[in-house]
């Protein structure tokens, strides 16, 4: 595996890469970085693809704009495009965990002609509802159900990053722990947010490294995030209503290409988007597999790494 820095017409992204082949692109979430795919570059290098797990806008070695409305899903998927054109290819395999993978099933959505297959970890896709934004819709269930702020919202504040950056290593800690599927029930996060608490003061202080992270790794992370900070990522939170309003000309379009989704038994982010896992067939038209994880929780791709490996070069090698 090599690490190094990509040209695009929009800005310089750092890549993992490893291997020959067609090329798969691994997209990360938030709080990760493109090192949260090792295991699959590594193992889809193996089986004969050519992996490449960019930072994305905003993180890590990648740069990182400074004006909020500079995160849309426009921009992080014409990120995408650029990468396919800069690394010399024509077409991708494209996957996508947590907040890439958003991402990912839009690449798959507004550009068919370049990203051929679709994969996505732990979220699925969510098509467009033409009711309105989304943040109202979520504020107005979590105020229905009783159950505080959805953190999404809380995190559409100006000033919502800071409460990160005050003890970087203690935020990531609880965030990796929050959303684990070794942390018992009681200790995971929900999503939703009491008043007069944000989304680090609802975890235990106490709260430890998932027993699939080393030291040094998490390490990566923290020192990418002290130098980065927090601002970037989450204004791709904020940008949520403004990429509703951007996409009115996607409304009611369906995914056409093969599709994969895996999700953890276990993954908080079953209790705000796992309800649209059942209608995902509807969306994705040729979706060739629906995986639920024993036992998994949220960072599947670590936590669960030979399972997705091989859930992956199989659906890879199937679309080849």
């Amino acid at each position: 595996m090599k690490t190094h820095r990509v040209k695009t017409d929009g800005l310089t992204q750092q890549v993992l890469e490893a291997g020959e082949g067609p090329l798969v692109l691994l997209i990360h979430g938030f709080p990760e970085l493109g090192v949260s795919w090792r295991s699959q570059v590594r193992a889809l290098a193996d089986a004969g693809s050519r992996a490449v797990a960019p930072d994305m806008r905003g993180y890590g070695g990648t740069d990182k704009p400074k004006d909020r409305d500079a995160h849309t899903i426009l921009h992080l998927v014409g990120d995408m495009v650029d990468l396919v054109r800069a690394l010399g290819e024509t077409s991708a395999v494209v996957v996508g965990h947590d907040w890439g993978a958003p991402v990912a099933w839009h690449c798959a959505l507004m550009r068919p002609d370049l990203f051929r297959a679709v994969a996505g970890l732990s979220v699925p896709f969510q098509p467009r509802r033409p009711n309105g934004p989304p943040t109202p819709a979520m504020a107005a269930i979590a105020r229905r159900a009783g159950m505080g702020e959805l953190y999404i919202n809380q995190f559409q504040a100006e000033d919502a990053h800071r409460v990160f950056e005050v003890d970087v290593a203690s935020a990531l800690r609880k965030a990796f722990y929050a959303y684990d599927g070794a942390t018992p029930d009681a200790r995971q996060s929900t999503g939703f947010i009491p008043a007069g608490q944000d989304f680090l003061s609802t975890v235990a202080d106490d709260a430890t490294l998932p027993p699939w992270m080393s030291e040094d790794h998490f390490q990566e992370y923290v020192d990418a995030f002290t130098a980065g900070g927090f601002r970037g990522p989450i204004d791709w939170y904020r940008c949520l209503d403004l990429n509703w309003s951007l996409t009115a000309f996607l409304q009611d379009k369906k995914i056409r290409q093969p599709a994969l989704f895996i999700v953890g038994e276990r993954d908080p982010v079953r209790h705000y988007a796992g309800a649209h896992e059942a209608g995902l067939k509807d969306w994705a038209t040729d979706l060739r597999g629906g995986h639920v994880l024993e036992g998994a929780g949220h960072w599947l791709q670590q936590e669960r790494a030979d399972e997705v490996n091989d859930l992956l070069i199989t659906f890879i090698r199937s679309v080849a």
